[in-house]
């Protein structure tokens, strides 16, 4: 099965052989975090990064975390000779707007745009100053890049996560083997959320399996989609929708009422009250963001580093979380998984 859209993509670590968690527990990277004053960081000329998010949930908070870490790593240490200047857009997409011209203006040496909205709201404020996106599934869609992998604006390249299905779907047959029917709840302002609409419309029949698709246009707005899937679906499936990450708690809450289990695609949905998801581990993500993101401050242009995509997959599971939604995870699911109940997220 292609994806959705045909991309000639430089791959990071593509190998998904069915539902294999990579195995790689968060505590390992603590070795990542900022390390010493080096030889390295003395030599480094000081350079200014901006870095905005959509809104602050944990998610995209451990992807910049990953990203500043990294960046210490190859001798640009926050505090030292590096400036960071992160601002959130708290899920507004005029407040996005206004981030973004300001940023422009102030011309730093990179800028790092975490989701999709933010990193269109920057490809649109500025043509000029390097733009790094990370966390964005379909850069295709969101007309980052084009089919042929070439970005779309001389100042741009960044690093995509775009999923493949057929695991995910895997997953939901292992976690409520009778599903037919899977909930989605997506923001219809975030491309990345329409593309994997129309991707599941397109591979779910070839499973016998039908999408449910409830439309919330803000977070405020989720748990009464979730409720609209009453009777309609068998499990509910997200994959990084910010408006449904800010408001995870509420859809896990109609969710436990309604006894359905909730497939996300990143460790801190699960945390947050997901019975599973098979997602990239997102420090891990932040931290090869940083490899681009030091490139361009040691003097490459955008243009001289190839988009490129990570999607080696890590399967977290909560039995307890999974109970509460009606269903019980079987030894099977388990034995590969980074089980949340019982392993501590890395501080």
């Amino acid at each position: 099965m292609q994806h959705f859209h045909t991309l000639k993509l430089s791959a990071i670590a593509l190998s998904v052989a069915g539902l294999v968690g990579c195995g790689q527990d968060k505590t390992q990277n603590q070795a990542q975090e900022p390390k010493a004053d080096t030889a390295e960081t003395a030599t480094k000329e000081a350079k200014t990064i901006a870095i905005s998010a959509i809104v602050e949930h944990p998610s995209l908070d451990d992807i910049r975390r990953g990203v500043i870490a990294g960046l210490a790593d190859l001798g640009y240490k926050d505090g030292q000779n590096l400036t960071v200047n992160f601002q959130s857009a708290q899920g507004n997409m005029a407040t996005a707007a206004q981030i973004a011209k300001q940023f422009a203006a102030d011309n730093p040496d990179a800028i790092v745009a975490i989701s999709t909205p933010t990193a269109q709201s920057l490809a649109a404020a500025t043509q000029t100053v390097p733009l790094v996106y990370t966390a964005v599934s379909d850069p295709v869609a969101a007309k980052l890049i084009d089919n042929n992998n070439v970005a779309t604006q001389a100042n741009i390249t960044g690093l995509s996560s775009q999923l493949p299905l057929e695991p995910q779907i895997e997953l939901f047959t292992k976690v409520k083997p009778d599903a037919k029917r899977i909930g989605y709840v997506y923001s219809p302002g975030e491309a990345n959320s329409l593309a994997l609409k129309d991707r599941l419309q397109e591979i779910l029949p070839k499973y016998g399996m039908t999408l449910v698709d409830i439309p919330a246009n803000r977070s405020a707005d989720v748990a009464a989609a979730t409720r609209a899937l009453d009777g309609r679906a068998d499990l509910i499936y997200t994959s990084l929708d910010n408006n449904v990450a800010s408001a995870m708690e509420a859809m896990v809450q109609v969710a436990n009422e309604l006894d359905l289990p909730i497939i996300a695609s990143d460790e801190f949905s699960v945390r947050r009250g997901a019975a599973a998801a098979l997602g990239v581990n997102d420090f891990d993500f932040g931290v090869v963001t940083a490899k681009m993101v030091a490139g361009v401050l040691d003097g490459k242009k955008p243009s001289e580093i190839q988009p490129q995509i990570m999607n080696t997959l890590t399967l977290y599971v909560s039995p307890k979380h999974a109970a509460e939604q009606g269903v019980s995870l079987t030894d099977e699911v388990k034995k590969d998984a980074i089980d949340v109940d019982t392993t501590p997220r890395a501080q």
